[in-house]
């Protein structure tokens, strides 16, 4: 079995969210580390879903593809009212 290269990182948490991660550990019957691993890994694949869809969204500003911002104000006020206005496309 071969392990991926590893590398240490050092980080200081406030001592609540370090007891969080004990009281996990403890829970899963994990390592600190491995609940870390997790969490990290977790935090960098939202991230760059986050960027990939900015991306996507200057892509279409860029591509003329945008609603009118009068528009999505006008449905946003109408959406507490008896006939809110259909959804702006």
């Amino acid at each position: 079995m071969s392990h991926a290269a590893t590398k240490v990182l050092t980080a200081h948490v406030p001592l609540p969210l370090a007891e969080k991660v004990d009281q996990l550990a403890a829970r899963l019957e994990r390592s600190r580390g491995w609940i870390v691993k997790q969490a990290l890994s977790a935090w960098i694949d939202q991230e760059e879903e986050r960027s990939r869809l900015t991306r996507e969204a200057l892509d279409d500003v860029d591509a003329g593809r945008v609603i009118d911002h009068q528009a999505v104000q006008a449905w946003a006020d109408s959406l507490n009212t008896p006939n809110p206005l259909p959804t702006p496309r």
